[in-house]
């Protein structure tokens, strides 16, 4: 592999060995050009914006990496008075958030603080503190690898669901190049549902705040987590939440409960909030804490548990991605033994694979 930059100082873990190839896309057309060369050339292909949410092999990428740099945000006043914004899939999503809370839009203020691009979000449908993206995406313009055309995807054709999407669920297929949002005009923000930001706020669940008040309620909830990126702290050099939270037959559930209950004490309960009126979602970081994983576990000049976040795996400066995924996997493991629970990385791996 050709002396390249390594993929380490374009990901929030700082990990990663270099690309074989890297260009820089700052034009709709030159990613479509970009990946579409690629395509032809039947070689390996990564697309990189933000670099939140990858986990980048030691060995780095033995192909072309595109870094998505496409500037741009086009905004149309709707006829029912919401506003619609289509945004470049390179923009910075926490910029944009801010600018959306400065202008008085509503709908996207407790999704401070993420780190990442635009484009990243609908592929993940990014949520946090009872808002997803998927509450106001409007349309999704994306290129489809497997025909080389470009469409444009509405809610229903994105198959959103609890950290997943169409493009998620089919990993490679699809190129995010803009991602359109309608959001309302209110100085007030959406009704926030999620109990410990309506603490943070002191209001009761269900009602609103001015925008900006919830947006510092969220980025002080985040920053006491290490989840707001911050050259001082060692917590934040992550890919933020490493496992999403389990969602479990109603069954599945019940024999969690049993095994809790054998382990912890017969009064003891694991979180429970209903997913989709068939399943239960409950809390990894909760799973993770009782099968004897505490903050701090692991090296703590290399991968370790955050000192913070129990969900959050972090490199301490020399840490390795093959000592953060065996790190992951001790956690998964340790989870299954305890509570017959299966825990699914929300990261994507590079170069690498999860399992086997």
């Amino acid at each position: 592999m050709p002396d390249s930059p390594p993929l380490s100082e374009l990901t929030t873990l700082r990990l990663g060995g270099p690309a074989r190839r890297m260009e820089r896309a700052a034009g709709e057309q030159e990613l479509l050009d970009a990946v579409r060369e690629a395509d032809g050339a039947g070689e390996p292909l990564l697309v990189l914006a933000g670099g939140s949410n990858v986990v980048v092999a030691d060995d780095g990428f033995p192909g072309t990496v595109v870094r998505v740099a496409t500037r741009g945000i086009e905004r149309v006043q709707l006829r029912d008075g919401r506003v619609w914004l289509d945004v470049a899939a390179g923009e910075d999503w926490d910029a944009l958030v801010a600018a959306c809370v400065a202008g008085g839009l509503a709908g996207v203020e407790a999704l401070s603080g993420i780190p990442g691009s635009v484009g990243a979000t609908p592929i993940q449908n990014v949520g946090a503190y009872g808002q997803e993206v998927a509450d106001v995406v409007v349309a999704v313009r994306a290129l489809d690898r497997s025909s080389g055309e470009v469409h444009t995807l509405d809610p229903e054709a994105c198959l959103f669901d609890y950290r997943s999407s169409v493009f998620k669920r089919d990993p490679g297929r699809w190129v995010v190049l803009r991602v359109s949002f309608a959001l309302e005009r209110s100085a007030l923000s959406a009704p926030v549902r999620y109990a410990e930001l309506a603490r943070r706020l002191g209001i009761e669940p269900g009602t609103s705040a001015p925008l900006a008040d919830v947006r510092e309620a969220v980025l002080g909830l985040r920053r006491a987590k290490g989840m707001v990126l911050d050259p001082g702290d060692p917590d934040s050099v992550s890919a933020g939440s490493f496992f999403t939270n389990p969602v479990l037959r109603a069954d599945a559930f019940a024999q969690l409960q049993r095994r809790a209950a054998e382990r912890l004490g017969a009064d003891v309960v694991p979180p429970a909030w209903p997913a989709d009126g068939r399943s239960v979602k409950t809390s990894a970081a909760w799973l993770i804490e009782r099968a004897d994983f505490a903050r701090g576990h692991g090296n703590p000049d290399g991968i370790a548990i955050s000192s913070k976040h129990t969900l959050a795996l972090c490199n301490r400066g020399n840490g390795t991605t093959v000592e953060l995924v065996a790190l992951a996997r001790e956690i998964a493991g340790g989870v299954h033994d305890a509570f017959g629970v299966q825990l699914v990385p929300e990261p994507v791996f590079v170069g690498h694979q999860w399992e086997g």
